[in-house]
């Protein structure tokens, strides 16, 4: 540490700073454009000079390293006058208006402007702005020349795509011959919008501060569980496959599962997707969990014994991951399940989505920790369980309930409720298909799973109809369009009225429907078609229109049948939590684990603990900032998901996606925008 004098006054400071960065430590504002924590040093704007005595004429302060006894002077009226007269240059052909909240608004701000000098006429260059590209705008009239983007593309990112063109007061910044991005190679990490001071480079979509990381790294924050999307992509790019299984199991116990049957949110708001075409993500995890070799066993650590006993009831996703996390943070863990297998919901998804000894597999390895379990065993009252001395309890119910049409005919042995109808074929159980004709009502997963299931069965055909549109139906868009190429027919707008019943055959009477108004939940709601009845036959009719909880006595129900928690899963009794479907309504694995972390932590805090069930099986490591350049790689596209044939999928309930290839995966992890690595770049503090 040395001693250096700033405007009069005596700081301590490291002798290996800069001026600059020894006065804005100190809390001393010098105004800056060229200047940047991660980049070598220029001094080209010459914005932060500053006085030195000893030293002759005015030396850029970000260059200027500091020395013992150093005195500084950052404000004189002569520094001043300077400042001014090159901010006069650096707009004398800006345009009007300058952004707000940036650096160079700031500075001008700070500084001040002097009147043109006389007769001076302002010529805008009116250069063309480059909206049309992926994810940011380009606008040369806003260009400061600063050389920021420049150098952080060469010198950091190593892609080297910007650059300047023309000469004197022509000169920008642009790619070469002025070509689009994609062109050029660009790898659209966006460090050049990052360190832009001016606005010339700027997101398409603008955000709050608030809002900064959920907008930059959208895979990570839009994911229900948190799961650290981009390192398990950028390991597997590194062919790192077990680090990256371990990186996903640090949050979620269930991988291998999610790889099959997660509805991937993170895909859809990819921002590879503006570019060309969102990252595989889901498959991708698949891939490393298909390659796991359990050496993860070796760093997990339960925490001693805390004595307390916690119930589970329910052994669907919520309620075992609930488990897993309390379990490692040192509590005793039961499991209470009904039914005569574990996996709940998970275990109802057909064996083509799903096969069972994958689920089999991960369920025993959370139970390996020394969870206990006790199957065939419903719990009907609470009071059941706090006569067992339990210290907390976790309601994992989840909505096994069928809701039902309710009309005419419904009572018909041949109208099938059709979880009941997965929950069938999910035990293997025989059902009388071959040459029968079904007609499913509804819009949802379990209506396209059972659609599905049928024909594998030997239905000769399969019908679904839907009251509204298919941009309304709730089932996944993939699974609908594969039960399109499958051979189940749907259709849109019609809605049954009445069953009528004979020994043949089952008659529905329909009504057309046309949308109207937004629900509360945005989507349109269905209205009759006035005198567009009609109707069609079936042998069999499955209701598949929804689920509802079976509730416990003495906890709290909303009136959307649901169970009323507050914001931390608690319910109306004390040390009684819930959480999953029963809480939110039927929604998908990855909502429901994410119920169960949250579930744990406030369990866990219930009883004492910090409620911290973070842990870790792979160290933190730093993203390297180096990317190169990569040829075509705006263009490349998505590795397609090998699928088995369609004359073999309906002979059985053989897995119909395939999983990708070792050099699939790779190529695919290396399309990542790795947009990480630029929430990692230095981002001095602008107070406006």
């Amino acid at each position: 540490m040395i001693n250096i004098i700033i405007n009069g006054k005596t700081f301590k400071v490291n002798s290996n700073l800069t001026v600059l960065e020894a006065a804005l430590q100190s809390g001393i504002y010098i105004p800056h454009l060229c200047y940047h924590p991660d980049l070598t040093p220029t001094g080209a704007c010459r914005l932060c000079i500053v006085e030195i005595e000893g030293i002759r004429g005015y030396p850029p302060s970000c260059a200027t390293k500091v020395s013992e006894g150093m005195k500084i002077k950052t404000e004189t009226a002569e520094i001043t006058k300077m400042r001014k007269h090159l901010i006069w240059l650096l707009l004398s052909n800006y345009p009007d208006t300058y952004p707000q909240n940036t650096l160079l608004r700031k500075v001008i701000d700070h500084i001040g402007t002097i009147k043109p000098l006389k007769d001076f006429k302002k010529t805008p260059r009116n250069l063309p702005i480059r909206e049309n590209e992926p994810l940011f705008t380009i606008n040369p009239n806003l260009c400061i020349l600063c050389e920021r983007c420049v150098r952080i593309c060469h010198d950091i990112r190593g892609a080297g795509i910007l650059g300047y063109i023309n000469r004197g007061i022509d000169t920008t910044v642009t790619t070469a011959y002025n070509l689009p991005l994609r062109d050029v190679d660009c790898r659209f990490c966006r460090a050049c919008v990052e360190v832009c001071p001016s606005g010339a480079l700027a997101d398409k979509e603008r955000y709050s501060e608030e809002d900064r990381e959920l907008k930059l790294l959208p895979c990570k924050n839009t994911c229900p569980a948190s799961i650290d999307i981009p390192r398990y992509l950028r390991l597997i790019s590194e062919r790192r496959y077990q680090d990256s299984i371990n990186v996903i199991r640090q949050t979620v116990p269930l991988p291998h599962v999610l790889g099959l049957v997660c509805t991937h949110p993170c895909e859809r708001v990819c921002l590879r997707n503006e570019v060309s075409e969102p990252i595989a993500i889901n498959a991708l995890k698949r891939f490393v969990a298909e390659r796991d070799d359990k050496t993860w066993k070796d760093r997990l650590q339960i925490k001693n014994d805390t004595g307390k006993k916690i119930a589970v009831v329910g052994s669907g996703p919520a309620g075992l991951t609930a488990a897993w996390f309390l379990r490692l943070k040192g509590h005793s863990v039961t499991i209470f399940e009904q039914d005569d297998t574990l996996g709940g919901s998970m275990r109802l998804i057909p064996q083509y989505r799903l096969p069972h000894d994958i689920l089999d597999k991960e369920i025993q390895e959370i139970l390996s920790i020394g969870i206990n379990v006790k199957i065939n065993t419903k719990i009907n009252t609470i009071d059941e369980l706090k006569e067992q001395k339990f210290d907390a309890i976790f309601l994992a119910l989840g909505t096994n309930k069928p809701v039902k049409l309710g009309i005419e005919g419904e009572e018909d042995h041949r109208v099938i409720d059709g979880l009941g109808l997965l929950r069938t074929i999910s035990k293997q159980k025989a059902i009388q298909c071959k040459g029968l004709q079904f007609i499913v009502i509804g819009g949802g997963n379990v209506a396209i799973d059972v659609s599905r299931s049928l024909l594998r069965l030997g239905a000769k055909k399969v019908a679904i109809l839907y009251r509204r549109t298919r941009n309304e139906m709730p089932a996944h868009e993939e699974e609908i369009r594969e039960a399109l190429h499958e051979g189940v027919e749907i259709q849109y707008l019609v809605s049954p009225i009445k069953i009528r019943t004979s020994e043949e055959k089952l008659i529905i009477e329909c009504i057309r429907m046309q949308l109207g108004d937004p629900d509360e939940k945005g989507r349109r709601q269905p209205k009759i078609v006035p005198g567009s009845e009609f109707s069609i036959s079936a042998d069999r009719l499955i209701v598949a229109i929804g689920q509802s909880l079976d509730p416990l006595s003495a906890i709290k129900i909303s009136n959307k049948n649901l169970i009323e928690v507050d914001k931390n899963l608690q319910t109306n009794i004390p040390g009684v939590f819930a959480g999953g479907d029963a809480v939110s309504g039927p929604l998908n694995v990855i909502s429901a684990i994410k119920a169960g972390r949250l579930a744990a932590s406030a369990i866990d805090k219930y009883l004492g603990g910090n409620g911290d069930i973070t842990f870790e099986l792979i160290p933190p490591e730093e993203d390297n900032p180096w990317m190169g350049r990569e040829e075509g790689f705006g263009y490349v596209k998505r590795e397609p998901m090998p699928t088995t044939d369609l004359d073999k999928r309906l002979e059985g309930f053989q897995i119909v996606e395939k999983g990708l290839s070792e050099e699939s995966a790779i190529k695919e992890a290396k399309r990542c925008l790795k947009c990480q690595i630029r929430l990692s770049i230095t981002r001095p503090k602008i107070n406006f």
